[in-house]
């Protein structure tokens, strides 16, 4: 029964974050999958990634990165270019417009999640991370 009930609360709070969370790019017009690509992208320092480094790094495997990516590249957020040693090979960039964008969006994003974690100590919230991937580690 306490197993029942820990999975309803980790999905139940997993809906309460997502909303809370979504609230921060709606008036970007990007989603959470997209956010994570700038994200990624923007770790690369500059340096190109390819498809398959994207995904790799994703939070939600189950995301489309190609079609994510191309919804990007249409917004002005990144960019893909052909290796001109490797025609089958893409890189993929984020541009001036993606970095800008995640600097308004990075405070904003922090502020939320200050707030949605408030109620816990910094002691719980160490606790919590540990748990939650220690129940992870059977995947």
């Amino acid at each position: 029964m306490e197993s029942k009930k820990l999975v309803i609360e980790l999905f139940k709070s997993n809906v309460w974050a997502n909303d809370i969370i979504q609230e921060v790019f709606k008036p970007h017009d990007i989603s959470m999958q997209q956010f994570n690509v700038l994200r990624i992208l923007r770790g690369q320092k500059g340096n190109p990634a390819n498809l398959s480094d994207i995904q790799e790094r994703m939070i939600s495997k189950m995301s489309n990165t190609t079609r994510l990516v191309d919804k990007l590249i249409a917004k002005g957020l990144t960019s893909r270019v052909t290796c001109p040693n490797n025609r089958r090979k893409v890189n993929i960039t984020i541009t001036k417009k993606g970095l800008a964008l995640l600097d308004v969006i990075d405070p904003i994003l922090d502020k939320h999640e200050k707030e949605m974690t408030d109620a816990l100590t910094k002691e719980e919230k160490i606790k919590l991370t540990s748990l939650l991937l220690k129940m992870k580690k059977n995947d």
